[in-house]
């Protein structure tokens, strides 16, 4: 076990050097073109000469990369072309807004989809399977714009029940984070949910839970002490790597509803061509994907005796 975690931790930091690599040469490797962004399009040769040896934009690219990851590993991301405030003043900011988000929404979501793809799945074929898997697969077909305009026509205009906008601008407000958590809950609790469903159909299937049942065990015994578990290893990896949709698949809900998270912070960076903020949400999407399957190797071996001890 200690050697497998080893190996996924190793292969983790692998990748986020090889990533950080390609992102520093993708975005810095043209000196001249950083300093125009920094300075702007009407400045002179001269004035980027001069902002690039004052930054140490002319040292060999080896050593400006090591510089740079090392400042990136202590959460030194320079400052916002745009905001001209540091780059993690407004990230860690931006990124605790969205775990909010992340948090209401897999509260809801994990027990919701758990619950619903466990009874489809004990009951494959019957109406209440036929009923759970055309719910699950309407509400993922429909877009995060598509709902997020429905959900407002609805609640915001003809109801009135509330707030169209989640901008935080008079302090928190719980209100405010029921209809971006809806939108993201409606469109992932049905593709967990047919994971769900599908797995547990599976092991009610297999030969191990078909003898319990002969064997004259309590049905509520067997759904709980053998083939949840077992069901329930497809959706525990399916569960942990939505933490990276979660991430980088709330951009149209944020911007839809102007709540300050981490992707509305994306988008503007992007349409401003802030590079550092760019490269800094670049760094942490892809930490937290790699993350995420760290964390869904891990614990697939701990429910998966079978690896664990191969």
């Amino acid at each position: 076990m200690l050697i497998l975690t080893a190996k996924r931790f190793a292969s983790m930091i692998l990748i986020m050097a090889v990533v950080s690599f390609i992102l520093f040469a993708i975005f810095e490797a043209d000196k001249l073109a950083v300093a125009g962004k920094v300075l702007g399009p009407y400045s002179s040769t001269e004035q980027r000469e001069l902002w690039l040896e004052q930054n140490g934009y002319n040292e060999p690219f080896l050593l400006r990369y090591v510089t740079w990851a090392t400042n990136a590993a202590r959460g030194d991301f320079g400052q916002s072309l745009q905001l001209k405030v540091p780059v993690s003043d407004i990230l860690w900011e931006r990124l605790g807004n969205t775990g909010i988000l992340a948090l209401c929404m897999f509260a809801l979501m994990i027990p919701l989809s758990l619950t619903l793809g466990v009874l489809a799945g004990m009951r494959e074929g019957t109406f209440t399977d036929r009923g759970i898997t055309v719910a699950s697969v309407f509400t993922t077909s429909i877009p995060e714009f598509a709902s997020a305009t429905f959900l407002t026509a609805i609640l915001v205009f003809w109801l009135g029940w509330l707030p169209g906008t989640s901008a935080m601008s008079d302090g928190f407000d719980w209100t405010q984070l029921i209809l971006p958590v809806l939108v993201l809950l409606l469109y992932d609790f049905g593709y967990v949910a047919r994971m769900t469903r599908a797995s547990m159909a599976e092991v009610m299937t297999s030969q191990y839970i078909r003898t319990a049942i002969l064997k004259g065990l309590p049905y509520k015994h067997v759904i709980l002490k053998h083939a949840l578990r077992n069901a329930l290893i497809a959706p525990f990896t399916v569960i942990v790597l939505q933490l990276n949709w979660l991430l980088s698949g709330v951009i149209v809900v944020e911007v839809f509803f102007a709540y300050k998270g981490f992707g509305k912070t994306l988008l503007d960076a992007a349409l401003f061509g802030d590079i550092f903020v760019i490269e800094a949400c670049t760094l942490v999407a892809v930490f937290v994907a790699v993350f995420s399957q760290f964390i869904s190797d891990i614990g697939y071996t701990l429910l998966n005796p079978r690896i664990r001890f191969s």
